[in-house]
């Protein structure tokens, strides 16, 4: 058993390694240049097209998010809000403008942790990023907190 009462071992079996669901992005200029700014990036190769190695910031896939984040009839932890607990990225080559990815969503892990405010439920929505050749360019984990019912 979990925390809170959540048979965490049944909710993993089930869970952890399904697929969700598989969209496509396109990696465009202008996105590009939005990212970076956004990051504060300041880096030619980053924010100027006419430089020779202009690329995608290596965080410009954590903006691409499926929706929902996760299914309708998966389990909730409580009655209480979850919350983004952040993102993670494992860039594996530069993004250029014009590029097609798939991203295929899964459910990467699932844990748990008591902490100062109680328990808390962490589920990794891992995002797998793929070009036109099937190669994997990038993986996202998104971790999602859901605290658990209070103590």
């Amino acid at each position: 058993m979990g925390v809170g009462g959540v048979d965490l071992a049944a909710v993993k079996r089930e869970w952890v390694g399904r697929e969700l669901e598989t969209t496509s992005y396109e990696v465009l200029e202008a996105s590009m240049l939005d990212w970076a700014r956004a990051c504060g990036e300041t880096e030619p190769r980053f924010v100027d097209p006419s430089h020779p190695d202009f690329q995608a910031h290596p965080t410009f896939t954590s903006q691409f998010m499926h929706h929902p984040g996760l299914p309708e009839d998966f389990p909730k932890f409580s009655d209480r809000p979850g919350m983004d607990g952040g993102k993670s990225v494992e860039l594996f080559r530069s993004l250029r403008a014009g590029e097609r990815l798939e991203g295929t969503a899964a459910i990467a892990d699932i844990y748990d942790k008591t902490g100062r405010s109680g328990s808390m439920y962490f589920v990794v929505h891992r995002t797998t990023f793929h070009d036109s050749a099937a190669e994997v360019v990038a993986v996202v984990d998104w971790r999602l907190v859901h605290p658990g019912e209070p103590a």
